[in-house]
């Protein structure tokens, strides 16, 4: 049951793409797929402790200011090359259609993160555990946000984790809540498994005082291109959802390539300051040089 569960979660034969909800026939939601908690806790763990580094090519959609707002701001769609290693290695390189020129330049080492956009000549820095929103949505990306979809944490096993059912009209659905200890228990994560296919869905990440800080939709998933792992490991969504509604803004990505736990030289994550720049630092005003 946990091999077949594993493959399922991994949802080889999902073709939807990222929904809100899946749509599923009468038939199929008589159907839905069963699965203990312990079960499912495996399915996921596996997975992501099985994917160590990734190289993907999609094609991003940001999009600034949203419902949250009030205020829309489109930007073009962008091909973005992506590099990560597990624990906290990223960088992502979003280059214009066509031309491409690059947009923005992107990396994170988990403790601090460095963002180029050479259109504005700005240069940002600062550290992954302190935030500061800028008026400016597009300007909150950062590497690490991306990091969290792609390579997923793991469940520890002396986090508390309860097991849910949820159903919407079209859909059914087994959700993990991973709990934060301490003086007050609160809900840290939530992983969502459409029963259709016992697949990961949604994982959503919640802050203090059940702040969500990250929303993300997971569909399509398929065969890497090529990979050195386990067949389980080498499935990946092709269709990804981020949300982040206090840092205002949402991304799209349709990953066209992908490569699984190759290895990759740790120079490519490093990312300088550009000749002219404005160096801003996060939290202090820009400086010129």
């Amino acid at each position: 049951m946990l091999a077949t569960l594993a493959a399922n979660s991994c949802g080889c034969s999902s073709r939807n793409g990222v929904k809100g909800h899946t749509e599923l026939t009468q038939s199929q939601r008589s159907v839905a797929k069963e699965a203990t908690r312990e079960e499912l806790f495996e399915a996921y763990n596996l997975i992501a402790r099985s994917t160590k580094t990734l190289n993907a090519t999609v094609e991003l959609k940001p999009t600034a200011g949203s419902k949250y707002s009030g205020v829309i701001d489109e930007y073009h769609e962008v091909k973005a090359f992506i590099l990560a290693v597990r624990p906290a290695e990223i960088r992502v390189i979003g280059q214009a259609p066509v031309i491409g020129t690059t947009v923005f330049d992107m990396a994170s080492d988990g403790e601090t993160f460095r963002v180029s956009i050479p259109p504005k000549k700005k240069f940002l820095v600062g550290l992954v555990a302190v935030e500061r929103s800028s008026s400016k949505p597009i300007e909150n990306l950062r590497p690490q946000h991306l990091l969290d979809a792609l390579l997923w944490p793991e469940i520890r096993k002396e986090e508390s984790v309860t097991l849910r059912e949820y159903n919407e009209e079209n859909a059914r659905y087994y959700i993990l809540t991973v709990l934060r200890g301490g003086y007050q228990v609160e809900v840290l994560r939530e992983i969502w498994f459409d029963r259709s296919e016992l697949q990961v869905s949604r994982m959503l990440t919640f802050g203090p005082k059940g702040v969500l800080l990250s929303d993300v939709r997971l569909g399509d998933w398929q065969p890497s291109d090529a990979a050195t792992s386990s067949t389980a490991a080498a499935l990946f969504p092709r269709a990804i959802r981020i949300e982040r509604p206090h840092d205002d803004y949402q991304l799209d990505l349709r990953v066209t390539k992908v490569i699984m736990n190759e290895e990759i030289p740790a120079e490519r994550f490093k990312l300088d300051q550009p000749a002219g720049a404005e160096l801003v630092q996060d939290g202090k005003a820009p400086e010129s040089k």
